[in-house]
């Protein structure tokens, strides 16, 4: 996957895409895969805003039982299922729990579980048993606290136990989808921002665009523009039709990686204890939930949730905002004890809201949005407001029909629910994987193996093909089972351009904690050595990544 800015000038496409989180990804792959001609561009590397702020989980769609949708409860069931068949070695399943409190959820509860194994009871329909979803069913107070150490007993009646999917690595996720559609043609670079369009063209739009890394200017082509750049979507489409939109209302979402599990491989919610009206609701709990998740080795501890306004490149997470989340999160669970030490990393995200209500309840977007301006006046350009991962890739089969139908074409098939993405090639993980570890370069240990196969899935021999190169590749990044050659593999097959894509992005490295100042220095002057940076640019790159280990202001 090389990065040439130079051949987005030289043709016009069918669609450009801007914006190269989830959904820009997913429809990339979409529309390639049924024969249009597509360029993918982002101002920033792929999946370094929003789509990284994920607590990493596949919804099945319990939760919409409350709101009485069994429509949107079966959309997400179905996409679960289609992820752990297209991405197999991302898409895991998950146990989850929630406490019941009260005699009424302890009724309830039972009757919640037994619908939603009825709508979704062809969700074992894959042939791989490691995917298989077990029915839902409820459990004593005694075997909840036994799950659940340390949780509220006043008013426990039991507990609920459901499975979701877990994405192991949500940016290896939008890495494979792009990297599917660069094998069937799509035209993609990173770091190149569009500033805006030329007059209009009868049949296609010329857009104006910068490389920012090489600081040129293109002109690219194309009869359908798809604005998928999430919070900036008014920004991006104000720059494209010299207008002053401001119709996205956006919130702040903060989430913490904490250095410890709670409760093996459990996920579980804990009610809040700030009271919450949801209006929706055919029953109201009268609170939300925050979300605690294993993952690897660390704790996902969700979400946090506060209206924004104003630019979304001014937003930032604040050590206000981390002290705040771990005080409510003391609250609403006291064993957890949480002290600033405890946070290794955190997650912050702008989401789309409907609206806050006069009591501050943020009520947040739950369908997406496909917006044609042709509805405006203004031909040729579509936005799309996405809300999860689980459906990005039902959204966008959505978003390619309608692209077919504003050239004037017939739309193919869909057949991204059924084809795997790069790496998602396995009919069996579990015998997948031990076969992997059996085979084994003698160099490398087990551990590596599993780390390989868990990122890379079916196509983990590519980092195994660099150990052919030198002994050296094979060396681990400190203490992690991250090995030299992935550094090499990102930079050359990757577009891997900065530091931080390599930290964040193309390993686990700097996901869950700091990676530590040796690790750092050897990345970056592995990183140097390929792309000839120099002293001060080294030092640039390793300041840019520590800066982002720092929360901003009080």
């Amino acid at each position: 996957m090389n990065r040439n800015t130079t051949c987005l000038s030289g043709k016009c496409y069918d669609v450009l895409i801007i914006g190269g989180g989830i959904y820009g990804a997913t429809v990339a792959w979409d529309a390639a895969s049924r024969g249009l001609s597509v360029a993918l561009v982002d101002k920033g590397d792929f999946c370094n805003a929003t789509s990284s702020n994920s607590q990493k989980i596949v919804h099945g769609g319990l939760r919409y039982i409350q709101h009485g949708d069994f429509q949107r409860m079966r959309e997400s069931v179905r996409e679960r299922t289609n992820l752990m068949r297209i991405s197999s070695h991302l898409v895991h399943p998950m146990p989850c729990i929630i406490p019941t409190y009260g005699r009424l959820m302890q009724s309830v509860m039972p009757l919640a579980l037994k619908i939603f194994d009825i709508v979704s009871s062809d969700r074992n329909q894959l042939k791989d048993p490691q995917k298989n979803i077990p029915n839902g069913r409820t459990i004593s107070k005694d075997e909840c606290l036994n799950l659940i150490p340390g949780i509220k007993e006043e008013g426990l009646t039991g507990g609920a136990i459901w499975y979701d999917g877990q994405v192991y690595n949500t940016e290896r996720m939008v890495l494979s989808f792009i990297r599917s559609a660069q094998e069937i043609g799509v035209d993609i670079a990173n770091y190149v921002e569009v500033l805006g369009s030329l007059k209009n063209e009868e049949q296609s739009k010329s857009i104006i665009a910068k490389d920012l890394l090489n600081n040129t200017e293109l002109i690219i082509q194309a009869k359908v523009i798809l604005n998928s750049t999430g919070p900036w979507i008014d920004q991006t489409i104000n720059r494209l039709t010299d207008t002053n939109n401001n119709k996205i209302l956006l919130s702040k979402m903060v989430l913490l990686v904490v250095n410890r599990v709670f409760s093996g491989n459990y996920a579980f919610g804990i009610p809040s204890r700030k009271e919450f009206k949801d209006q929706d609701a055919v029953i109201d709990k009268g609170y939300r939930h925050f979300f605690i998740t294993p993952w690897r080795d660390h704790s996902l501890v969700g979400t946090a949730q506060e209206p924004f306004q104003g630019n979304p490149e001014d937003y930032k997470i604040t050590e206000k905002d981390i002290q705040k989340f771990i005080e409510e999160v003391n609250i609403a669970y006291p064993h957890a004890a949480l002290t600033r030490k405890d946070v290794s990393f955190f997650y912050g995200g702008l989401i789309p809201i409907d609206k806050v209500d006069r009591n501050g309840d943020i009520k947040v977007t739950k369908h997406f949005k496909i917006i044609d301006h042709e509805k405006e006046g203004i031909n040729g350009i579509i936005s799309l407001v996405g809300v999860k991962y689980t459906t990005a890739r039902d959204v966008a089969e959505k978003v390619v029909d309608l692209i077919f139908k504003k050239l004037g074409k017939k739309s193919p098939k869909c057949t991204t629910n059924i084809t795997p993405i790069y790496g998602g090639a396995i009919d069996n993980f579990n015998i997948f994987l031990e076969n992997a570890i059996k085979k084994r370069p003698q160099e490398l240990d087990p551990e590596v193996i599993k780390h390989l196969v868990y990122n890379y899935g079916s196509e983990y021999k590519e980092i195994l093909n660099y150990l052919n190169e030198n002994t050296g590749m094979s060396t681990r990044m400190g203490k992690t089972p991250i090995i030299k050659a992935e550094i090499i593999h990102g930079i050359r097959q990757e577009m891997a351009q900065k530091l931080p894509d390599i930290i964040f992005r193309r390993t686990e490295l700097g996901t869950a904690e700091f990676p530590g100042e040796e690790t750092l220095r050897k990345c970056a002057h592995i990183m140097a050595d390929e792309l000839g940076w120099d002293k001060t640019r080294i030092e640039n790159e390793i300041g840019e990544v520590e800066a982002i280990f720092v929360a901003k202001g009080k």
